[in-house]
Formats: C-alpha cells, structure tokens, sequence
C-alpha cells in the first residue's frame, strides 16, 4: 500500500484484497474521526468504501490496483474509488429483481445520492459525498 496525506483525509494505492481493505477500513474510521465526523458518518463511510470496493474487484478482479480518497470537506466526507476498468460501468437492478449483484448500488443511493462514475485515461472512479457533521 502505498499513502498519501491529503487535506482532511488520505488517499492509498492499494492492491484490491481482503487484508487490504480491511487496513483502509480502519484507516477511514480512525482518520475521519480525527478530522471531526462522528462515529456513525464515519461508519458509513466504511460501509461505501466496502461497497465501491465490492464493485471493482467484481469488475476488475481481486489484486487489481485501485486508488481509494477519503477526506472531509465543508460539505461533508467524499469516498472515491478508481479502479482501471473504464468499460465495465456499474448498472442497478430493479428492487424485485433476484440478480445476484447491483443491488448495493441501490444502498449507494440511499448513504451517498448523487454518486458519479466518472471516466479518465486508465480508468473510472466512482465518487460518493456523505452528508456528515464535521467539526
């Protein structure tokens, strides 16, 4: 893994795995309480975090490189992962479908409305804010 500081937060390259995840999951929670949110914002945030990693290791497959940004603003916390898949879009099922996946986009539109996926040269990243109270 490889970290960086940034302004409220970090950003880490890591390889996607459990044991990775599993260190940026603590890493979230200790640094966003740091930086001011809350137990429970910064709960969630794990949550997203766990969920947009889900996704690009499903898309990606597990060891792929991926940049994980967490940090707090103004506006709340800001969870973002880029994994190099540009192609490989994430696509919601409806909430009656039995599709085996998709369906944690639907829990990104509840913590995180207005998430974007946006495309860049070696991949994508998919971005969330949480409204969170940040001292």
């Amino acid at each position: 893994m490889y970290l960086r500081h940034r302004p409220g937060g970090f950003t880490a390259h890591i390889t996607a795995s459990e044991h990775s995840l599993a260190t940026v999951r603590h890493l979230t929670a200790d640094v966003l309480q740091f930086h001011g949110a809350d137990l429970e914002s910064a709960g969630t945030a794990q949550l997203v975090l766990s969920e947009l990693v889900g996704n690009a290791v499903r898309a990606c497959g597990s060891h792929a490189p991926l940049v994980v940004e967490i940090y707090t603003g103004r506006d709340g916390i800001t969870v973002a992962v880029h994994d190099p898949a540009p192609e490989l879009l994430p696509h919601r099922t409806a909430a009656g479908d039995l599709a085996e996946s998709g369906r944690g986009l639907v829990l990104l539109d509840l913590l995180a409305p207005g998430w974007t996926v946006d495309r860049s040269p070696v991949g994508k990243q998919i971005r969330c804010r949480l409204v969170a109270d940040t001292k």
